[in-house]
């Protein structure tokens, strides 16, 4: 009997709190989570479920959590779902209604605040319950007033609910949302196309061994002068920048902010004022450091962090003196830049500051492994710390300032340039544990991590690292990180692409101590997620792209559509399946995005030449050798089937037959004719990837791998002046002209 009420309570609370009961894999197979993995998620929610009786308890109070509230914590509601009609939840004696007084404030972004009052005259009671002996009513809010799409914050007083009880009084906030994103006006023309390119594997004659701003600044004029409308860049969130664990752009410390490395060092104003800076620069340690970092075979991110970091500490010295304390039009500036940004760049910055003397100090990257005082951002040691090192904080202030005024620059350029759409940023799925969004949101950060589980490619699942965020808690901080993430972002840019957009529907927790295979999906407060998307889209004016590969479920990805998010559609998976033969180019979606490759998978070159199942073999990923001989099969008949595909739009290059045994190599002319495949889709947008264009042959990440591989460290075969000059390149204009010939 214990065994069965212990069931029905796991059971219970996992529906209440959104755990689903099992998922479909890729081959059809239902898998059901099991009760041991349902506690362990419910535990990493934080909520109490070591014995029955306090499973019992969880599960009252969180269906007497929204009676008990007065209000909802945020309230996320369509524009066209006006005028807006709240539920209120009162705690009132039997026949009180009459005596109750309710008033309402509405602010808005500016400050400005509509007041209205309801008397209990007018109040209508829609339901009652009685909770832990007391009787609730629930009345229904009506705002009058249309509002438009914003941020708005409701205060509701009540009075009189109860004799000798005072007042009760609550916050919540209102997002107003539109339905859609924005979308730039299709003019009938063809898709835009833009140039993907993983800005710090950049080699250029100038930069200090990895890709810079600089660099993307000779990009973007020379994609815009091929008419091209877009740059995909990797997501330039700030990352650790230590080797092996430290280096990937989709593993930041923080998705709010930017990774110093991309600075182009000798364009900063500082930097070339500062006399110690000159002289470091001129220094023969330093000019033999860069010579080496340039010829190096491989990124070397720490000795580069480093070296910035050095230089741009002489800068800001410089800085103090001469602009922040004279106050110029450039101290001006940062201190303009620091009242926008408020608190959520001096947190970081004061995080930055901590992870510095911690790892010089004690040799500990992680908060988690810092003293327990200094666990919690807002105790007293921390404030301590603040306060005495006011400098070492403003620093870190100083080179995100940087960073946004040359990614700004950047971003200047493009349209200047006549880009239709400019920078196109990726957004990383979550943040790492040991990083500063964790640090500055523990309440909303579960005991348990992102993943995914088993399918074709990890048979033993895969665990991302990143803390799964409770949903509950998200929305009791109104969705305040998500906003936030969002919002910056889009800052400089004309796109943003969403990774794993799956996650905006549901995600696959990890518990602590389980493995992939145990796990299971927690829905997520998607139409809220959906339509504070669609805000924030269309006050920057950025086309969002729902990466929306996978196991994703047919009615989430028509709601992405419906909400006007570019599907993300790659030439590789693009099949009539079952049928594995290609799409031809009008079955593809108009509403999407579409590439031929990614990062985590084979550049062309690379995937024509089986070098991905080379390298896995090699590493012993393979479970067995059948499996490796299927890959083998698979790629030789998909060979085949590109070409057939090619055959039949007439783009198959003169010289090239269209068997696969006579075209052992791929070439910058199939190349070409497979792009000039995509060009030929209804697809709003087309990224070609600088890697498919250049013959880079081996991929940039091979997921499952963290040093047996080289992730994130290799560079582009051909320097930035060496690209933009060959014909491979220039061809593109010729493979996207509006009217190419059939």
């Amino acid at each position: 009997m214990e065994k069965d009420i212990i069931e029905q309570c796991i059971n219970e609370l996992a529906e209440l709190y959104g755990i689903l009961p099992g998922y479909w894999d890729i081959f059809g197979t239902w898998h059901a989570i099991t009760l041991e993995a349902k506690k362990a998620i419910l535990a990493a929610m934080k909520l109490k479920v070591g014995t029955t009786e306090d499973m019992e308890r969880e599960i009252h109070e969180k269906r007497a959590k929204t009676w008990k509230s007065l209000l909802e914590p945020v309230y996320v509601i369509s524009e066209h779902e006006q005028p807006l009609s709240l539920p209120l939840f009162i705690p009132a004696e039997e026949g009180a209604e009459g005596r109750i007084s309710v008033s309402c404030t509405m602010e808005d972004e500016q400050g400005i605040s509509h007041n209205t009052l309801v008397s209990g005259d007018s109040l209508h009671v829609s339901e009652e319950r009685i909770i832990d002996g007391q009787r609730y009513i629930k009345v229904i809010l009506t705002d009058e007033d249309r509002r438009e799409p914003g941020y708005y914050t409701l205060t509701v007083t009540v009075r009189n609910h109860i004799p000798g009880a005072g007042k009760l009084q609550k916050n919540s906030s209102v997002i107003i949302a539109p339905d859609t994103c924005y979308l730039p006006e299709d003019n009938g023309e063809r898709g835009l196309w833009g140039l993907a390119v993983n800005l710090y594997a950049l080699r250029s004659v100038r930069n200090w061994g990895v890709g810079d701003f600089g660099d993307l600044k000779g990009v973007v004029e020379s994609v815009a002068g091929l008419s091209g409308s877009f740059i995909g860049v990797n997501p330039l969130h700030a990352i650790p920048n230590t080797n092996p664990y430290g280096l990937s752009p989709y593993s930041p410390i923080s998705r709010l902010f930017r990774n110093l490395i991309y600075l182009d060092i000798e364009a900063i104003a500082d930097v070339a004022d500062s006399a110690a800076a000159r002289r470091a620069m001129r220094s023969k340690s330093l000019k033999t450091a860069l010579h080496d970092l340039r010829d190096a075979p491989y990124l070397d991110y720490e000795r580069v962090a480093a070296i910035k970091t050095k230089i741009l500490g002489y800068a800001f010295d410089h800085f103090l003196v001469e602009h922040y304390g004279k106050e110029t039009a450039r101290g001006r500036d940062f201190s303009k830049y620091l009242e926008n940004e408020g608190e959520a760049l001096e947190s970081f910055s004061l995080y930055c500051a901590l992870r510095d003397y911690f790892v010089q100090s004690e040799q500990v990257y992680s908060w988690q492994a810092w003293p327990e005082a200094y666990r919690d951002p807002s105790g007293e040691a921390v404030k301590r710390y603040r306060e005495g090192h006011k400098k070492e904080v403003m620093f870190h202030c100083y080179i995100q300032w940087l960073i946004d005024r040359q990614l700004s620059e950047v971003q200047d350029l493009c349209c200047s340039s006549g880009m239709r759409v400019g920078l196109y940023h990726d957004l990383a799925i979550g943040a790492i544990g040991g990083g500063s969004d964790i640090w500055l949101y523990q309440d909303i950060a579960g005991g348990a991590d992102v993943g995914a589980p088993p399918d074709d490619f990890n048979p033993n699942g895969q665990n991302w690292g990143f803390p799964a965020l409770i949903p509950e808690m998200q929305k009791e901080s109104g969705y305040e990180l998500f906003i936030q993430t969002l919002r910056k972002n889009m800052r400089h840019g004309g796109a943003l692409r969403i990774d794993h957009a799956l996650g905006l529907f549901r995600l696959f927790w990890v518990p602590s101590e389980m493995s992939p295979k145990q796990g299971g999906y927690v829905l997520q407060p998607s139409i809220d997620f959906l339509r504070i998307i669609a805000l924030e889209s269309q006050r920057n004016k950025t086309i969002v792209i729902a990466e929306d590969l996978g196991t994703i479920d047919e009615q989430f990805r028509n709601m992405l559509q419906q909400f006007r998010m570019l599907s993300y559609r790659l030439f590789y998976f693009e099949r009539n399946y079952p049928d594995v033969s290609y799409k031809l180019p009008e079955h593809y979606a108009p509403m999407a995005l579409c590439a031929v490759t990614t990062h985590d998978l084979p550049t062309l070159y690379g995937y024509w030449d089986g070098i991905d199942i080379e390298v896995k073999s090699r590493l012993g990923i393979y479970p067995d050798d059948r499996a490796e001989q299927q890959d083998r099969m698979a790629r030789n008949r998909d060979r085949g089937l590109i070409l057939a595909a090619l055959k039949t739009e007439n783009l198959l290059p003169g010289g090239i037959p269209d068997d696969p045994a006579l075209v052992p190599r791929m070439t910058p002319q199939l190349c070409s004719a497979i792009y000039g495949y995509l060009a030929r889709t209804p697809c709003r947008m087309i990224l070609v990837s600088l890697d498919d264009v250049i013959g880079t042959m081996d991929q940039q990440n091979l997921p499952g791998t963290v040093d047996q591989h080289p992730n994130w460290v290799q560079k582009t075969p051909l320097t930035v002046e060496e690209v933009i000059g060959d014909e491979r390149f220039l061809h593109l204009k010729e493979i996207f002209r509006k009217h190419p010939e059939l």
